[in-house]
């Protein structure tokens, strides 16, 4: 089973290499569909959980926003919690499962790193949106929260790819970092 460090190390690489040539409104709203028909065909789907979708920029203007699932397990509880993952990409420039990793690695609680609760959540689920030829900070951020950290972040991640996937098919050459996504 591998450590928190290498976690985080993995993690971070994902940060670099899913990055977007470009990110349009149109692109938001794609991403989100993904994600959401990701989930509607997952096992924790059809065990009845929910999930919350909010892909926006990091001025906080909402691209897409949607709720997946049925009833009392989709709250404002999980927007509230959604919204505390974001903020952590807001403030650090890396994924909200990054710095939960690294945090853990190093022995560090969130209010030693400045990171207060509850306004931030150290849970995976939010992935910066970065652009190729932007190194100084995230344009946005993709979240999700259906209240398993490992299992959001792979989602979006996942969904990130589906997407790299989908563009290279209907004819372009989009490229994640620097690996082609279109030989995958």
């Amino acid at each position: 089973m591998p450590s928190d460090s290498e976690i985080a190390s993995a993690t971070l690489t994902e940060e670099f290499t899913l990055r977007f040539p470009s990110f349009k409104s149109e692109d938001a709203v794609t991403l989100g569909l993904i994600l959401r028909k990701r989930f509607r065909g997952s096992m924790r789907h059809a065990k009845g959980k929910g999930l919350v979708i909010s892909i926006q920029t990091v001025a906080g203007h909402t691209l897409f926003a949607c709720t997946v699932g049925e009833g009392s397990d989709v709250s404002l509880d999980s927007w509230m919690r959604l919204n505390a993952t974001i903020n952590v990409v807001k403030r650090t420039g890396h994924s909200s499962f990054y710095v939960s990793m690294g945090m853990k690695a190093v022995g560090k609680t969130q209010e030693q790193l400045g990171l207060p609760s509850p306004e931030f959540l150290m849970e995976g689920g939010a992935f910066p949106i970065w652009l190729q030829n932007s190194p100084i900070a995230p344009m946005g951020v993709v979240a999700v929260y259906g209240g398993s950290s490992q299992e959001d972040h792979n989602l979006v991640t996942m969904g990130i790819r589906d997407f790299f996937n989908k563009m290279a098919k209907s004819g372009g050459s989009i490229k994640a970092g620097e690996h082609s996504i279109a030989g995958e």
